[in-house]
């Protein structure tokens, strides 16, 4: 585990990050340039070692509510990319939603991966769902995020 120490130099190394001071010697570090309403990347980094970092990119179900992961147990590496996706995460846009029947259509995508499994994305309302077969593997709020678990996977779109 790195210590508080390597984990500060880790994320001061990040430029576009600004350091604020917060309760009991913990800080935050915001990233002022978000195109989205979340500002915070970093929250909370403990002298213990302890700190949350802001994960937009991935799947509601590996973050807490309020879409934050615990990196504790980070490796120099992990921490670095997940503050990396981050930061990348908040300087995209979202995208419009299109809501016509044609842009419903539209919104199928078919990927394939490891053993040519074939999966189908598909944006059904304001959600994008995995499908094998007839069987709905995951749900996802944005397409990035569903493009992203797909790419994690080792699928290609197709």
């Amino acid at each position: 585990m790195l210590t508080f120490e390597e984990k500060l130099a880790i994320i001061e190394s990040f430029p576009e990050l600004h350091k604020k001071a917060v309760s009991l010697g913990r800080y935050n570090f915001h990233y002022e340039e978000s195109v989205h309403d979340k500002k915070i990347v970093v929250h909370h980094l403990h002298p213990n070692g302890n700190c949350f970092v802001y994960a937009g990119h991935l799947p509601k179900k590996l973050t807490n509510p309020k879409g934050m992961v615990n990196i504790r147990d980070y490796t120099e590496e992990q921490l670095r990319k997940i503050i990396r996706d981050s930061i990348e995460y908040l300087s995209k846009k979202p995208e419009p939603r299109d809501t016509t029947a044609a842009a419903e259509e539209a919104r199928q995508e078919v990927w394939v991966g490891p053993g040519n499994q074939t999966l189908l994305l598909t944006g059904e309302g304001d959600l994008w769902h995995v499908y094998a077969g007839e069987n709905l593997e995951e749900a996802f709020e944005s397409y990035v995020e569903a493009e992203r678990y797909l790419l994690e996977e080792g699928f290609k779109r197709q």
